[in-house]
Protein backbone atom coordinates (compact mmCIF):
# COMPACT_ATOMS: atom_id res chain seq x y z
CA UNK A 1 0.00 0.00 0.00
CA UNK A 2 1.24 3.50 -0.77
CA UNK A 3 -0.04 7.03 -1.26
CA UNK A 4 0.20 9.75 -3.87
CA UNK A 5 -0.60 13.45 -3.61
CA UNK A 6 -1.82 15.42 -6.62
CA UNK A 7 -2.96 18.92 -7.48
CA UNK A 8 -6.09 18.90 -9.66
CA UNK A 9 -7.55 21.72 -11.72
CA UNK A 10 -11.04 20.19 -11.81
CA UNK A 11 -11.97 17.74 -9.03
CA UNK A 12 -15.14 16.51 -10.78
CA UNK A 13 -13.19 15.72 -13.95
CA UNK A 14 -10.50 13.98 -11.90
CA UNK A 15 -13.07 11.78 -10.12
CA UNK A 16 -14.94 10.93 -13.35
CA UNK A 17 -11.76 9.77 -15.06
CA UNK A 18 -10.22 8.13 -11.97
CA UNK A 19 -13.40 6.12 -11.33
CA UNK A 20 -13.90 4.89 -14.91
CA UNK A 21 -10.95 4.71 -17.31
CA UNK A 22 -8.54 4.81 -14.39
CA UNK A 23 -10.14 1.82 -12.63
CA UNK A 24 -9.92 -0.32 -15.75
CA UNK A 25 -6.28 0.52 -16.37
CA UNK A 26 -5.26 0.10 -12.71
CA UNK A 27 -6.93 -3.34 -12.59
CA UNK A 28 -4.97 -4.39 -15.67
CA UNK A 29 -1.83 -3.67 -13.67
CA UNK A 30 -2.80 -5.48 -10.47
CA UNK A 31 -4.23 -2.67 -8.35
CA UNK A 32 -6.57 -4.06 -5.69
CA UNK A 33 -8.21 -0.76 -4.76
CA UNK A 34 -7.82 2.97 -4.20
CA UNK A 35 -9.18 5.51 -1.73
CA UNK A 36 -9.33 9.21 -2.69
CA UNK A 37 -9.26 11.93 -0.04
CA UNK A 38 -9.57 15.69 -0.48
CA UNK A 39 -7.06 17.76 1.44
CA UNK A 40 -8.99 19.69 4.13
CA UNK A 41 -6.78 22.73 3.62
CA UNK A 42 -6.65 22.80 -0.19
CA UNK A 43 -9.70 21.93 -2.33
CA UNK A 44 -7.43 21.30 -5.34
CA UNK A 45 -5.23 18.70 -3.63
CA UNK A 46 -6.14 15.03 -3.39
CA UNK A 47 -4.47 12.16 -1.59
CA UNK A 48 -4.88 8.68 -3.01
CA UNK A 49 -4.10 5.50 -1.08
CA UNK A 50 -3.48 2.53 -3.37
CA UNK A 51 -3.56 -1.15 -2.50
CA UNK A 52 -0.90 -2.04 -5.03
CA UNK A 53 2.45 -3.77 -5.21
CA UNK A 54 5.19 -1.32 -6.17
CA UNK A 55 6.39 -3.43 -9.11
CA UNK A 56 2.86 -3.48 -10.56
CA UNK A 57 2.57 0.29 -10.08
CA UNK A 58 5.83 0.76 -11.96
CA UNK A 59 4.43 -1.35 -14.81
CA UNK A 60 1.33 0.85 -14.79
CA UNK A 61 3.46 3.99 -15.12
CA UNK A 62 5.31 2.42 -18.07
CA UNK A 63 2.05 1.65 -19.92
CA UNK A 64 1.98 3.74 -23.13
CA UNK A 65 -1.70 4.65 -22.58
CA UNK A 66 -1.05 6.37 -19.23
CA UNK A 67 -0.03 9.83 -20.54
CA UNK A 68 -3.39 10.23 -22.33
CA UNK A 69 -5.31 9.06 -19.27
CA UNK A 70 -3.28 11.40 -17.07
CA UNK A 71 -4.28 14.35 -19.27
CA UNK A 72 -7.94 13.45 -18.73
CA UNK A 73 -7.43 13.57 -14.95
CA UNK A 74 -7.15 17.40 -15.04
CA UNK A 75 -3.93 17.35 -13.02
CA UNK A 76 -2.06 20.59 -12.48
CA UNK A 77 1.20 18.64 -12.16
CA UNK A 78 2.19 14.98 -11.98
CA UNK A 79 1.26 13.15 -8.76
CA UNK A 80 3.95 12.67 -6.15
CA UNK A 81 4.39 9.23 -4.58
CA UNK A 82 4.62 9.52 -0.81
CA UNK A 83 6.97 7.05 0.84
CA UNK A 84 5.68 5.38 4.02
CA UNK A 85 7.23 6.36 7.29
CA UNK A 86 6.16 3.28 9.26
CA UNK A 87 3.74 0.34 9.20
CA UNK A 88 1.85 -1.13 12.18
CA UNK A 89 -0.49 -4.10 12.61
CA UNK A 90 -3.10 -2.09 14.49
Amino acid sequence: MFATVAEVADLDQFLRTFSTIGVEKRRQHGCRGAHVFRDPDDPHRVWVLFDWELKDYQGFLADPEIPAIARELALREPPVKVDPLAQYDA
